[in-house]
């Protein structure tokens, strides 16, 4: 691990200008690129305390061991040239986005004395005109096959066209009408290239023009007394309508537009892209990336556009691109798009309209990305036995923990204060172990005192079970069911001992097998730091459970801590250990939340209003919003009531009168403070 200082440039070497650096390790490989309006400014940043420094950019510069920049002329050069550098280093440091599949585009190679339309993937070429990316290769040949009855353009292989050039017979397509056969020469190189152009015009969105022109020459032709002619423009304009129907209108101002949305997690990040031709989505692509740099989503976006457009030029680049959030600064980057288009192009967030819906949908889209490549990455054997490998070594595990379970505390404002308790086993969730937990042995908000009760609730339960297996000791067992119940004596049959969900444990299922609880963690995962994992091995020492690790992961850096240590353990950024610990976390909190909502929710519902007739949700509703609280509503007059909307005098005398007969609960007490809580919806 190189010291900073040891490169560190010094003062006034660096130029107060716009440019881009390059950190090199001590191989001389090229790990990081940026940019910079002020390379002097940005620079400086890297080489201060390395405590103050994102953990991913420490873990750069102190695996880099040199750092050079180019000075240049504007930050639109500055764009341009890291984009260039990325693309020849390929840096590790640096976000890139991989496709989460080789999508499909419609091409037409214009750069051929007869150009062919044909299904492509991979890098983009020279002297070929591209559409989509579509998500199936299926939908381009659907589109093609309707197409060529209109525009007969050539489709077939180089060999296939010299083959049928050599005999002078055409292929079977131009024994049908969908090929003009250029191969034989019924149509000239300019006809067949005039083909091809209206083809790609078609495809690009100008078709309302080239209808009402087949419209015209069809009724020309019916009045000229030509049927057969009109009826087979009849049965062109039917057939493009069939393929633009494939594509539905989604901006009834036919705009030409590029939808970017981004879907991000601490780890990893996915970017949907929505090409809108003509009003109509033209394609669909994707990436997903991990966010190897400390980057948020105005970055991530940045990054998005310079893989998606540092190859383009022309129509390519489209007259808008509506994006979540705007690089900062915004005008190089709209600068350069605009450069390569050679026209303005507009880089905005949409505000409202179609476009802020059809953006809604893009986001959708790629949170579906990000949701369907982590459930691939958990699937996979291999890589799960990795990550727990993984963690094991960096925790001094003796054996990989097969078994992990983790904890999360949620409230709200100090209310309805709950718990989760999450399994995770071989690395895949055990949704049917889950339990969840309320908090019973004080009020308002400690979130450290609750993980102990919860640990500590849980573990005697774990005790209590081996007990009844013959492993435990009956003086033991007793001792743990009196402190969980409250009370001392014995207690019979342990019916006190309840799970949140199940009712009484009992020893064990009809099965045969211990029930749930019976089964310890390797692992016990706590959500949060020093303070809450400090709590949980202190629950387990006061049950004299020693063997059982535990650890927390704190969200904010995605530190792991251990109980008794200073400083945390820092996984590698792309360790598969510490993904894994994220997703237990993650699922953990989501549990909690969802119950802990769902209390809330029984606890609104049920309320004095509930009691007068003819009170319905909609008026009940008015009156919360109106007064802003169920304390305030309660010390209104009738004369107040009145003044809500939708509350006549009558309905106003029987509210007073409910309110009045409910006595007001007690308020509440954080025991820790002394502080009393305020009543919800204050």
């Amino acid at each position: 691990m190189a010291d900073p200082s040891s490169y560190r440039p010094k003062p006034g070497q660096i130029p107060d200008s716009p440019g881009v650096y390059r950190f090199r390790d001590e191989h001389g490989r090229v790990i990081y690129v940026g940019k910079a309006k002020s390379l002097r400014s940005r620079l400086s940043s890297y080489f201060q305390d390395l405590a103050g420094l994102h953990p991913r950019t420490r873990t750069m510069v102190t695996t880099a061991a040199s750092v050079e920049w180019t000075v240049v002329s504007t930050e639109v050069e500055a764009l341009q040239l890291e984009y260039s550098w990325i693309k020849e280093y390929d840096p590790r440091f640096n976000v890139k986005y991989r496709d989460d599949k080789s999508y499909p585009s419609l091409a037409v190679t214009l750069g051929e004395e007869f150009p062919r339309v044909q299904v492509m993937r991979g890098p983009r070429k020279k002297g070929v005109r591209y559409f989509g990316p579509y998500a199936h290769a299926w939908a381009i040949r659907e589109t093609v096959d309707l197409m060529l009855r209109v525009f007969p353009v050539r489709t077939c292989s180089a060999g296939v066209f010299k083959r049928s050039a050599q005999i002078g017979r055409p292929c079977l397509l131009g024994y049908i009408g969908k090929c003009s056969a250029p191969c034989v020469g019924r149509v000239s190189p300019e006809e067949h290239r005039e083909l091809a152009e209206e083809f790609c015009d078609f495809m690009a969105g100008r078709t309302g023009a080239y209808i009402r022109r087949l419209e015209r020459q069809m009724h020309d032709a019916a009045e000229e007394m030509e049927y057969e002619k009109a009826a087979r423009m009849r049965d062109d304009i039917e057939a493009l309508r069939r393929a633009m129907e494939k594509n539905a209108v989604v901006l009834a101002d036919a705009t030409d537009a590029d939808l970017i949305a981004v879907a991000e997690d601490e780890l990893e990040a996915a970017v949907q892209i929505f090409h809108v031709r003509g009003g109509r989505v033209r394609g669909q692509r994707g990436w997903v990336t991990d966010k190897v740099e400390a980057v948020d989503t105005a970055g991530l976006v940045e990054h998005a556009l310079q893989q998606l457009y540092g190859e383009e030029s022309g129509d390519a680049v489209p007259k808008e691109v509506l994006v979540p959030a705007l690089p900062e600064p915004v005008e190089p980057v709209a600068q350069w798009l605009g450069e390569r288009r050679g026209s303005r192009v507009d880089l905005r967030i949409p505000q409202r309209g179609d476009k802020k819906d059809l953006m809604a949908t893009v986001q959708r889209n790629a949170q579906q990305a990000l949701v369907l490549h982590k459930t691939k990455r958990a699937s996979d054997l291999t890589t799960r036995s990795r990550a727990l490998e993984e963690i094991a070594e960096a925790l001094e595990l003796d054996s990989a923990p097969l078994r992990i379970e983790c904890f999360d505390i949620s409230h709200l404002q100090g209310q309805d204060v709950v718990a989760s308790m999450v399994v995770f086993e071989d690395g895949l969730a055990r949704k049917g172990e889950y339990r969840r937990f309320q908090i019973k042995s004080f009020e308002g908000q400690d979130d450290v005192r609750s993980m102990h009760e919860v640990i500590g609730r849980r573990f005697r339960r774990y005790l209590q079970e081996k007990q009844k297996a013959g492993e435990w000791s009956e003086e033991n067992a007793v001792e743990a069911a009196e402190e969980e119940n409250g009370h001392a004596g014995p207690v019979e049959g342990h019916a006190g001992l309840m799970d949140d969900r199940s009712g009484p444990v009992d020893a064990r299922a009809e099965d045969g097998r211990p029930k749930r609880f019976a089964y310890p963690p390797q692992l016990v995962v706590v959500d949060g730091g020093q303070p809450q994992v400090a709590a949980a091995r202190r629950a387990l020492d006061e049950l004299g459970i020693d063997d059982v690790a535990v650890c927390g992961l704190a969200k904010r850096l995605e530190e792991v801590w251990l109980p008794g240590e200073d400083d945390p353990v820092v996984l590698p950024r792309t360790s598969e250990g510490l993904y894994l610990l994220q997703r237990v976390r993650d699922e953990a909190h989501r549990f909690a939340i969802a119950y802990q909502r769902s209390k809330r929710t029984k606890t609104l519902k049920a309320g004095p209003l509930d009691e007068v007739p003819g009170l319905g949700e909609t008026r009940k509703k008015a009156l919360l919003k109106h007064f802003g609280s169920v304390k305030r509503l309660r010390a209104a007059t009738v004369e107040q009531l009145c003044e809500a909307p939708g509350i006549g005098r009558k309905t106003a005398e029987t509210i007073a009168a409910a309110l009045a007969a409910a006595a007001p609960p007690a308020p509440a007490v954080n025991t820790a403070t002394g502080e009393i809580m305020e009543e919800a919806g204050e």
